[in-house]
């Protein structure tokens, strides 16, 4: 049943009862205004449940329309050939994100790995958690970098989202060996990375859990690979 006719269902029910109610209890007011407030707060419980119900594939269908258009932004298509929403999991990494699971794809072609793509938190940005999406080929290149969330100041911070400068999309194909590790600082810092005018600490949050994340897939390749899938509703994937 849609929506919408089932909730015009419901309140034709509820008018009913309310007539009910009134006739029974018309000669005790308290007793009809306690039992008209408790109906009514069901009523609002009811009706959220039932629009959340009725809308909630809807909502799961876009968001994995959203999460895939993303994820093939930094990781052409054409490089793997397995369903990348279906081989997909959390892991448990404190520095990667020491609030949540990690959600991890990963692509392959012909059964071989070919790139995970990890969404970590730099969870020490200038307004706070900035959450990221770092696509890593199997030799521990970089295939791309993108912010999928941020509170980051306008016009100082933001320039981190791809969207108001192409920073993030500097790291496209750098890796350990083409940048030796001591390096993946902002060069406020002495790294190689460029900061913002008047905001040093939003940069410098990216590149280091950028980093983070390229260290825990050099130790982890193997198992990233080989840990078995999970429905990708069991995942947590913020909007762009």
């Amino acid at each position: 049943m849609k929506p919408l006719r089932l909730i015009l269902d419901v309140l034709r029910r509820v008018e009913g009862m309310i007539v009910l109610l009134r006739s029974r209890l018309s000669p005790y007011p308290i007793v009809l205004a306690a039992v008209m407030l408790g109906l009514f707060s069901l009523i609002a419980f009811g009706l959220v449940s039932v629009l959340h119900h009725g809308t909630e594939g809807r909502i799961v269908g876009n968001h994995r329309a959203s999460v895939l258009h993303k994820l093939q932004e930094i990781l052409p298509p054409d490089r793997y050939d397995n369903d990348i929403l279906s081989d997909v999991m959390d892991i448990d990494e404190p520095s990667l994100d020491a609030r949540h699971p990690v959600t991890v794809y990963r692509t392959r072609k012909q059964g071989q790995p070919v790139a995970a793509v990890l969404l970590p938190t730099a969870p020490d940005g200038y307004s706070g958690d900035i959450r990221l999406m770092v696509a890593i080929y199997s030799n521990g290149e970089l295939a791309g970098v993108r912010v999928i969330s941020h509170k980051e100041t306008p016009g100082l911070g933001d320039p981190v989202d791809e969207r108001k400068s192409d920073w993030i999309r500097a790291f496209s194909g750098l890796s350990f060996e083409k940048l030796e590790a001591a390096l993946w600082r902002v060069k406020k810092d002495g790294g190689a990375f460029d900061q913002f005018t008047g905001a040093t600490v939003t940069p410098r949050a990216v590149v280091k859990q950028i980093k983070n994340t390229l260290d825990y897939f050099s130790a982890n390749k193997d198992k990233l690979f080989q840990l078995p899938a999970e429905p990708i509703e069991d995942t947590v994937i913020d909007s762009p």
